[in-house]
Formats: C-alpha cells, sequence, structure tokens
C-alpha cells in the first residue's frame, strides 16, 4: 500500500462502524483495489480517476494496491468482498482473460465470482526499446533478433501476461528469440528498460509513453487500430504485418457477485460521466489510451472474447503457472 493510500484507509474501518446496516453506498467510501503494485498502467488510471469519481458519487473514494500473484490477490480479494457496492477492482482485464488458462486453480472464478461495471479504458501496447539499442526500427530489431537469439533482454510484468504473450508471439514470427526477464510490476519492467537492465519492452502506452516523449525509451511499433496520435511516425503492428495487432491494455471496473443491480448502475454511471468530461478525454489521449465507457454487457461480451483467445494462445503453447 502507498503513503498516498495509507491515511484514507487507516480511516476506513471507523467510517465503516459509523455505518448502518442498512447505509446506501454513497454514505460510505468506495475502495478501489488495483491487484499491481503504484506506477502501473491501472494505478496511473486509478489515481487519474479517484478525484473525479469523489466529485461524482459524492463519496470517499480510496485506492488500494494489492499486487501479487499475477494480479490474482487483488482480484480475489474484490471477489470474496461484501456485494454492497463499496468494494471494487480496477485492473488491466488480461488478467482475468490469461488466468483460467494459467492456472489449473485460482482461489476465484472471473466469470462468476465479479461481476462487469464497465471498461474503462483501452491503451495499445508500444513496443519501444532501450535507446543504446542499435536499433532503430522494427526492420533493424527483428534482424537483430534473428541474428542473436538471446541476446535482448525482453523485460515483462509475468509469464503469459499479456504483454509477455504479445512478445512472444512477435519475436517467434520473426524467426528469434529473446532472454525474458520477469519483474514484479509493470513500471518496474519499464524501469529495467530505462536502464539499459534490459533493453526490449512491451507495455501500455499509458506507462511507457512518458519514457519515449522524453528520450529515455525509443517507440518502435503499437498494437491497435491506428497510430497513436502522440506517436505518428511510428508503426502499427498490423502495418507491419506482425501478429498481435489487437492486443493492449483494457482497463475495466468489476464488483463483487450478487452487487445489486442498482449500486452496478450507479458505479457505470460515474464511470461514465467522469471519463466522458472533455478534460478527462484529452487527458487519456495524451497518455496514449481511448475512453470506453459502454456499459456491463459489453464488457462481459469483451471478457468472454478474450479469454477464448488468449486462453488458445496460452493452451497452444503450453504455458503454465501451476
Amino acid at each position: 500500500m502507498t503513503s498516498l493510500s495509507r491515511r484514507p484507509l487507516l480511516a476506513l474501518p471507523a467510517l465503516l462502524a459509523a455505518g448502518s446496516a442498512a447505509a446506501q453506498p454513497g454514505e460510505r467510501p468506495l475502495r478501489i483495489v488495483v491487484p499491481f503494485p503504484p506506477g502501473g498502467s491501472s494505478d496511473i488510471l486509478a489515481r487519474i480517476l479517484q478525484p473525479e469519481l469523489q466529485r461524482v458519487l459524492g463519496q470517499v473514494v480510496v485506492i488500494d494496491n494489492r499486487g501479487g500473484a499475477a494480479g490474482n490477490i487483488g482480484a480475489d480479494n474484490v471477489a470474496k468482498s461484501p456485494p454492497d457496492g463499496t468494494s471494487v477492482l480496477l485492473t488491466d482485464i488480461g488478467i482475468l482473460t490469461t488466468g483460467p488458462s494459467l492456472f489449473s486453480r485460482l482461489p476465484y472464478n472471473p466469470a462468476t465470482d465479479l461481476v462487469p461495471v464497465t471498461m474503462l479504458t483501452f491503451a495499445p501496447y508500444i513496443m519501444a526499446v532501450n535507446p543504446e539499442l542499435p536499433a532503430r526500427n522494427a526492420a533493424e530489431l527483428a534482424a537483430m533478433v534473428r541474428a542473436e537469439p538471446g541476446k535482448i533482454n525482453f523485460a515483462h510484468s509475468g509469464i503469459g501476461a499479456l504483454n509477455h504473450l504479445t512478445a512472444l508471439v512477435v519475436t517467434q514470427h520473426w524467426g528469434g528469440s529473446v532472454t525474458e526477464v520477469f519483474y514484479r510490476g509493470g513500471m518496474i519492467g519499464i524501469q529495467a528498460a530505462v536502464t539499459n537492465e534490459s533493453q526490449l519492452v512491451v507495455n501500455g502506452a499509458t506507462a511507457v509513453l512518458p519514457f519515449v516523449k522524453d528520450g529515455r525509451l525509443r517507440a518502435i511499433a503499437v498494437t491497435g487500430p491506428r497510430r497513436l496520435a502522440e506517436l505518428p511516425d511510428v508503426p502499427t503492428f498490423a502495418e507491419l504485418g506482425w501478429p498481435a495487432a489487437d492486443a493492449g491494455i483494457g482497463q475495466g471496473l468489476l464488483a463483487p457477485a450478487r452487487t445489486p443491480e442498482a449500486a452496478i448502475d450507479r458505479l457505470y454511471q460515474a464511470c461514465r460521466e467522469a471519463l466522458n468530461e472533455p478534460a478527462m478525454r484529452a487527458r487519456m489521449t495524451q497518455l496514449g489510451a481511448e475512453v470506453v465507457t459502454d456499459g456491463p454487457e459489453a464488457f462481459r461480451r469483451r471478457l468472454a472474447a478474450d479469454t477464448e483467445t488468449w486462453g488458445a494462445v496460452v493452451r497452444a503453447r503450453g504455458i503454465r503457472l501451476d
């Protein structure tokens, strides 16, 4: 837990004790669980969204970072929380769509123990390298990986994470290999690429873009349907003919199963209002993300489709984490 969130959380027990059994969600704090360490894409979004949700909902909103076990510690915490609309999970949805195939047994079932509230944003991945690496573009990077298998260290945030799977299928497409280096969180992996401990990183635009803008990383390519407005000269995976062109970080909000529909709708409407403010949409664009607040049912369909797509990738490669 970060120092930013510690003070509100210390007051949480007293606030909860003051509430009655019939208290409405707006009378108690809303706890947003981020299942990763501070500094990554989910945490960045949560901290940007926090004051806007407080304004719209008229209640205290606290952020609770619970990293570990590829995001499953935080997700399980929310799945087992009271379904009263006061605890939600804000996460990269990749942990929910790959987990069932990566683990033979999870402490929770993503499909039945959590209920979708809404997608929040989608940020494409940026493939970037340390500026000291001789490869200056996609063709040169692919050639280097083919010519010198294993020489380049690839920083990723966990075996089976979508950024790991994306780089895996792309480097196989190139006909080469990299040395995979696991870091406990996306931002830690990005920092490793910045310091040249690793040379290659694939991660969400929200987290990577600032390092590209200030020259500490060099962008090679981006996923998604179009080039990033902030990086108009960087080609897309699709333009390059690479696989995993639709990969990226979809951030979503979920609540414990059996949370009342009225509470789900209240949270959805608040997120929609907060994120669709012109200033917020502009902020997301600056961070390389687009707002996607299309509600519970669309989010449910997205989760089901991605679980099938990425589950097939995991199973085809025999990747297991237990």
